[in-house]
């Protein structure tokens, strides 16, 4: 535990969440802190929902929050407002939907100066209200939606390549550089590879625990991933090398099986090369379904998973080509040329 007071500063992207402002607000005042002098500050995109107004009236009863403008309307440039206004030395993100245990915030200080490491968080730990976001967020912690990244998994506690949220010194964006605005989607992911990159450290920890919940529909799931993996693309573009092997995974598989399709009007060989790779699919999605129905001790949930595992990996996928047409073959650059991707 630290030994003298210091200044967190919570940073909240935010735009139109009338719905769950006051409950998420509360649940950040109400946390249980150690000798932390604790900022809030809500970097909102502009909301026409009545959400600022809901957020001025609690403004007038606590005066560790404040509201700054996002006129940009992305969360990369939230992000980015909030740690130039922030006062506090250590950053921690949190979004609204999102639900944190009680120790979050000490947590992830305690951790922090613990390990020396420069971004600290915990596992991505998904949630669900109804029969299909319960379904979706079984598979979303199992390795074969992830490729097994360390963030999907609540148990480990070691250096992995990013972690949900995060918790930084602010110093560290003096060193490494800001989010990249031009990314509206993975803007986490390459901040933590220009962290590594410049020999820090990014590390994950069990006792850091929150609750995410998860796109409920198929469709959602879908276009979410879809944007995951085209983003993926300018990340890779922009480093030249990809954090890891699993992020070509995808758009690997996609490209293959529409290659193979195209080729077996033409060529026999390719038909037995699609049907065997379609067949070690379907036999890999039973087996991670039935691994996934595991952990609840159910198979209520077996029948629609492969269909979820899809739009995991086919969204991803489609994403990923996509962005490599865009990005790569016609040299296509800046938010404004992707409403459509990006929107929803």
């Amino acid at each position: 535990m630290m030994s003298k007071q210091t200044t967190v500063t919570v940073i909240v992207p935010c735009r139109n969440e009338t719905e769950f402002i006051n409950t998420f607000v509360l649940s950040v005042l109400s946390q249980n802190l150690d000798n932390i002098r604790l900022e809030i500050i809500i970097a909102d995109g502009m909301s026409n929902d009545g959400t600022r107004e809901k957020l001025n009236n609690i403004l007038a009863k606590h005066n560790q929050l404040r509201v700054i403008d996002n006129p940009e309307r992305t969360t990369p440039s939230a992000l980015n407002h909030g740690i130039r206004a922030a006062q506090g030395s250590i950053i921690v993100r949190m979004d609204v939907h999102t639900e944190y245990a009680t120790d979050y915030i000490n947590q992830c200080v305690d951790v922090l100066q613990q390990t020396g490491a420069d971004n600290v968080g915990g596992a991505w730990h998904a949630n669900g209200s109804g029969y299909l976001q319960k379904a979706i967020a079984l598979a979303f912690q199992s390795p074969f939606s992830s490729g097994g990244a360390g963030s999907h998994s609540l148990s480990y506690e070691g250096e992995v390549d990013s972690v949900y949220l995060g918790c930084w010194r602010k110093s560290i964006f003096d060193k490494v550089g800001y989010f990249d605005e031009e990314l509206v989607r993975n803007q986490d992911d390459e901040l933590n590879l220009r962290i590594k990159r410049a020999g820090g450290k990014i590390w994950q920890s069990p006792l850091i625990q929150s609750r995410y919940y998860p796109r409920a529909s198929l469709k959602a799931l879908f276009k979410q991933y879809m944007q995951y993996g085209y983003w993926k693309v300018r990340v890779i573009q922009k480093h030249k090398l990809p954090a890891s092997f699993r992020h070509v995974v995808p758009g690997s598989f996609v490209a293959c099986l529409i290659f193979l399709g195209m080729m077996s009007f033409f060529y026999k060989p390719a038909q037995l090369a699609l049907f065997s790779l379609l067949c070690v699919y379907l036999l890999g999605t039973s087996i991670a379904t039935i691994m996934a129905c595991r952990r609840l001790e159910t198979l209520r949930y077996a029948a629609v998973m492969p269909l979820v595992f899809a739009a995991y990996h086919f969204g991803y996928g489609y994403g990923f080509l996509r962005g490599a047409i865009d990005f790569i073959v016609f040299r296509k650059f800046g938010q404004k040329q992707f409403v459509e991707i990006t929107r929803g």
